[in-house]
């Protein structure tokens, strides 16, 4: 599979150790070879994408191609994340894929109408898992051109 965009990075924002080295073992087992950001809460996430704070070096801190945003998250939410990214003109065209284990009708609507290109439930097995990691991959990296790096 050609890919795209493989050079750019991909921003998870996961509060939980455990998702987020279960979505890097599934990159890993699939052979998906992706630069792996991780902010641990809303408010690293900002700053990350505002290069504030440990961020303020922008090659430490690349602008991401896409973001993996989980909603619940300490601090600030995945809500206000997406509503902030989504409301600034420089970062409004990075995707947003909300990557959480909420199926509340309210927060999938939510996250639509805030500008989320994705919504999808965090899957309870392995082989599920594997599955959603490798569409993504497939979809965002091998179809889709992104911002910033048109074919």
């Amino acid at each position: 599979m050609v890919k795209i965009n493989a050079t750019y990075p991909i921003l998870i924002v996961e509060d939980s150790d455990e998702d987020y080295e279960i979505v890097n073992w599934a990159l890993k087992k699939l052979s998906i070879e992706l630069p792996v950001y991780r902010c641990a809460d809303g408010d690293e996430a900002l700053d990350f994408l505002y290069h504030r704070g440990p961020y303020a070096n922008l090659q430490s801190s690349p602008r991401p191609a896409i973001i993996l945003l989980d909603l619940n998250l300490t601090a600030t939410d995945g809500q206000e994340v997406l509503e902030q990214v989504k409301n600034d003109d420089e970062l409004k065209a990075i995707p947003i894929i909300v990557w959480t284990s909420s199926s509340e009708p309210e927060d999938i609507e939510f996250s639509f109408k805030r500008g989320a290109s994705s919504y999808i439930l965090k899957p309870m097995s392995l082989e599920k898992l594997l599955e959603a990691i490798e569409l993504l991959n497939h979809y965002w990296f091998g179809i889709v051109a992104l911002p910033g790096n048109e074919a």
